[in-house]
């Protein structure tokens, strides 16, 4: 049986609110994600949907990049000797995905969902820094987003 993600959802963000997804929908989304890793106990998660100023300063402190973007990952370590099952945070502006959505053709909801499992995933530590990473990482969104119905939003990149 697949862990079910514990998620506390913020929305700090002046955005249409019935275009931002709901608890129940971000849970569904990131089902998969776990049920593709099993052993993964730490179940629990922020998902929090800011404005494109809080994602910048977000970026430039935690990554040196001054621009907002999509969706940021902080994964969360606990202190030695302490079991927490928080898996980290994931930070969401929902303007960049929009534009993102409308340059690439894509539903507002599948590039959301995408961003969310993306964002996800690097919580549970894949990255795209090297190619073989970025590989591994994309073919599991592949496979994951298409269990949910949701095309190949890599398709067009290659």
């Amino acid at each position: 049986m697949a862990v079910v993600p514990e998620i506390d959802v913020q929305y700090a963000v002046d955005f249409d609110q019935q275009l931002l997804p709901s608890q129940d929908v971000l849970e569904r989304w990131l089902i998969p994600a776990f049920e593709a890793h099993p052993d993964e106990t730490r179940n629990e998660m922020t998902v929090r949907f800011v404005e494109e100023g809080e994602s910048r300063e977000l970026n430039h402190t935690y990554r040196g990049k001054d621009a907002s973007t999509n969706v940021l990952s902080f994964p969360f370590e606990a202190p030695p000797g302490i079991d927490i099952p928080l898996l980290g945070d994931l930070v969401i502006s929902p303007h960049v995905v929009a534009r993102e959505a409308e340059a690439q053709g894509k539903t507002l909801a599948d590039h959301f969902a995408h961003m969310t499992l993306h964002g996800c995933l690097h919580l549970m530590g894949y990255d795209h820094i090297e190619e073989d990473e970025a590989e591994e990482m994309e073919a599991l969104e592949r496979r994951l987003l298409a269990s949910l119905g949701i095309d190949d939003p890599y398709k067009d990149e290659r």
